[in-house]
């Protein structure tokens, strides 16, 4: 794929970009012009009309290739107003980049990209425009709800979703009917029974747990219904990764690590890319976006790989997780704030505009109309044998739990992870010691920084 994954998903800021949240906060911008923010509460269609009609210029910050083709079908709408794109950098620089310029009060975008889990991180600091006022809340209905709730909270709504990953399973057909086995496993315990009947009767692994990737993990224990983050928008914090359904999780794979069941290569290296192309993993539990980069990175076996639900708890249980995705938040120093919210909302709502995201950018869709639309779901992969996973993946959405949250400083649950719980996966150890290691390095963080951290 034209974007790396692994950038795009596991960014990591420093733990420096986020010490002294206070210092970096910023104070809306003035307006530039009459029609630059609402004069009220709540925007006119008056002030909407004017500021789509009057000559400005918006600097958008992102990272998405070729994004220039959907701000040009909103400039060709409104060609009073000119967007100047510009990729800062991916993951950290991205970050980096943007605290760098909010922290002096001067160069930063009018719109930026921000992933999902770092927007609380930006709101802690009030750089995060909050879109209310301008009419946001009225998009609820055309985002699917998880992907919604990621956005808000309570009546403010920080940025417009774009794209998301609902959790899956991708299975090489071929070996595992060799092991005698079928793929599409209803229940984690068939996974286990599956597992153990792939790496006794062949050469591969069913799957790999990476020492190196949290977001799986978190995609995981949002999937199990853990809730280890939240964020009340003010002081107080939760750190909680020693709960039930988290240990549920952990002492699940601590017992296919234990049996050699599953790999421990480290994600987004050499040896796990040849991994996934030559046969070591017979499987990979990912996200709607696994299937695209699977097809650049294990081209060779087309035809061999199928789709399915992630495995379940409960055998009557149909819920997913997420792992990834981002939003395009407007920034409090914009001094054209109306436009700069009309050009989020455009790109993310205009279904010519989400369907380029779907169809070339290969963005999983978070909106219900792209998720519906034949133009999208109805497509058959050669890769995946004709199957048609874009529609599987669009069922895998509705499931996903839309209560799951995230702390203002996840660059360092990130780092961390490494230095805690992915130690303990690498020696395949004591992954329940692993995850309160983590917990406790997050909660001092925390209480460090000056948050009331609960549990």
């Amino acid at each position: 794929m034209a974007l790396d994954r692994r950038l795009f998903l596991t960014t990591s800021l420093g733990a420096a970009a986020v010490a002294g949240f206070a210092a970096c906060s910023a104070s809306p911008g003035a307006p530039g012009s009459v029609a630059a923010t609402p004069s009220s509460s709540a925007l006119t269609e008056d002030e909407r009309q004017k500021a789509l009609n009057t000559p400005t210029n918006l600097v958008f910050w992102t990272w998405v290739p070729n994004i220039t083709s959907q701000v040009e079908l909103f400039t060709k709408q409104y060609p009073q107003i000119k967007v100047k794109v510009e990729n800062v950098g991916q993951g950290a620089d991205h970050y980096k980049k943007m605290r760098t310029v909010l922290k002096s009060g001067k160069g930063a975008p009018d719109v930026s990209q921000v992933e999902l889990q770092y927007i609380s991180s930006f709101t802690v600091t009030k750089n995060l425009l909050d879109l209310a006022p301008f009419g946001a809340a009225q998009l609820e209905s055309q985002f699917s709800p998880w992907a919604w709730k990621q956005v808000v909270t309570g009546s403010n709504v920080w940025a417009v979703p774009q794209d998301g990953g609902p959790l899956g399973s991708l299975f090489r057909e071929d070996i595992i009917s060799q092991a005698g086995g079928n793929g599409e496993v209803g229940t984690w315990d068939d996974y286990y029974n599956l597992a153990k009947q792939v790496r006794s009767s062949t050469k591969s692994y069913l799957g790999c747990l990476s020492p190196n990737e949290a977001g799986i993990i978190l995609g995981f224990l949002w999937a199990a219904g853990a809730k280890p983050f939240n964020y009340d928008g003010k002081q107080t914090v939760k750190v909680n990764l020693t709960d039930e359904a988290s240990t549920k999780v952990m002492t699940y794979w601590q017992k296919l690590l234990k049996e050699d069941l599953l790999a421990v290569d480290a994600a987004w290296t050499d040896s796990w890319y040849q991994g996934l192309a030559n046969g070591k993993y017979a499987g990979w539990l990912t996200a709607a976006w696994g299937p695209v980069f699977l097809q650049g990175t294990a081209g060779k076996t087309s035809g061999k790989w199928r789709a399915a639900k992630l495995p379940q708890w409960d055998a009557a249980s149909n819920v997913s997780g997420n792992w990834g995705g981002s939003t395009n938040a407007v920034m409090n120093t914009s001094t054209n704030q109306i436009a700069a919210y009309e050009l989020a909302k455009f790109i993310n709502t205009n279904i010519d505009s989400t369907l380029m995201f779907a169809n070339k950018q290969f963005f999983f869709p978070v909106t219900t109309a792209t998720l519906t639309d034949p133009r999208y779901v109805d497509q058959k992969s050669d890769f995946f044998g004709g199957q048609q996973v874009n529609k599987l993946f669009a069922g895998i959405a509705d499931t996903v739990d839309k209560d799951f949250g995230w702390l203002p400083y996840m660059d360092v649950v990130y780092s961390s992870f490494n230095d805690t719980i992915g130690k303990q996966i690498a020696a395949k150890g004591d992954l329940i010691a692993g995850m309160a290691a983590w917990e406790k390095a997050l909660a001092d963080y925390g209480t460090a920084q000056g948050f009331t951290v609960t549990k």
